[in-house]
């Protein structure tokens, strides 16, 4: 099983989010984490604080920290796909993976704040429609990563030739967040690479998913299976790699937590337990080295 995290709080206490932000970047580097995950997020969310907390711009916080690393995988968890248009954001990711040397993810989702869409003035159609876009992304960029230019025409988007160079140096993997069990599941079935679940949910969702798996005709065994989850301040080693062990048991092969401010302290923490759940679930998949 492998680790990542999940920067949710930017509101530090002293000096700028620059110089803390680096510091979590680097100890996690240090200690061995396997990826970092910024939320694709325009305010804060509410069951973290207010609005008016400080949020960072996703791919401007990937790029910046691709620039501070050389092993951390990067992705959004998960892209707001009608804030963005498919050409431009599977361009981004591609630029992402080729100037980190292969380590970009394309993390996807229908969106759910509208809040933010609408005080920035993004677009944020009703939910089908969103889900409809969404699976057309997922088709452009099965073109767009396959150096395929010839036109798309969908409902929603329209890509006259869809050229795609530099390509990135691995075909970004594809992780779709959201345990929808009609739509969003079966989406992950059809064209993701991994999904991304909350932890309370796994062993149902993943039954369901195993469910659209059949009907797809692919492997359930294919899927990357991530969870997302908290670093309660009172955790203690034991009791995280326990959890961790129970999840591993449900089939989860890496777990992303948020990243408790202030940072030091967690990356202690994680140091501890890193180790000791390397070793846990099935052998590693490809994506994940």
């Amino acid at each position: 099983m492998k680790i990542g995290i999940h920067p949710m709080d930017f509101g530090f206490e002293a000096g700028s989010i620059a110089k803390n932000l680096g510091e979590v970047v680097a100890a996690s580097e240090e200690i061995g984490v396997h990826s970092i995950w910024f939320m694709d997020h325009l305010f804060q969310i509410p069951m973290v604080g207010p609005p008016t907390e400080p949020m960072l711009e996703a791919y401007s916080a990937l790029s910046w920290t691709a620039g501070r690393t050389s092993r951390l995988q990067l992705g959004a968890l998960v892209t707001a796909v009608p804030y963005r248009h498919p050409g431009l954001l599977l361009k981004t990711v591609s630029s992402l993976d080729v100037l980190s040397e292969g380590r970009a993810w394309l993390g996807l989702g229908a969106a759910w704040n509208d809040l933010e869409a609408r005080s920035l003035g993004l677009p944020f159609p009703r939910l089908a429609t969103r889900f409809e876009q969404l699976e057309e992304v997922l088709r452009i960029a099965d073109q767009m990563f396959s150096d395929d230019p010839s036109p798309f025409r969908g409902r929603h988007y329209h890509l006259e030739e869809p050229v795609n160079h530099p390509m990135p140096v691995r075909r970004p993997p594809i992780l779709i967040g959201g345990g929808g069990e009609k739509k969003t599941l079966r989406l992950v079935a059809e064209h993701a690479d991994a999904t991304n679940l909350f932890e309370g949910q796994v062993a149902h969702k993943l039954a369901v998913l195993r469910n659209h798996c059949e009907k797809a005709g692919r492997p359930f065994e294919d899927i990357v299976v991530t969870t997302t989850g908290t670093l309660g301040p009172t955790n203690s080693v034991d009791s995280l790699v326990n959890r961790l062990g129970t999840l591993s048991d449900l089939g989860v092969d890496l777990a992303l937590l948020d990243a408790q401010v202030p940072f030091d302290r967690t990356a202690r923490y994680l140091a501890e337990v890193i180790p000791q759940v390397r070793d846990l679930g099935r052998p590693v998949p490809p994506l994940l080295t």
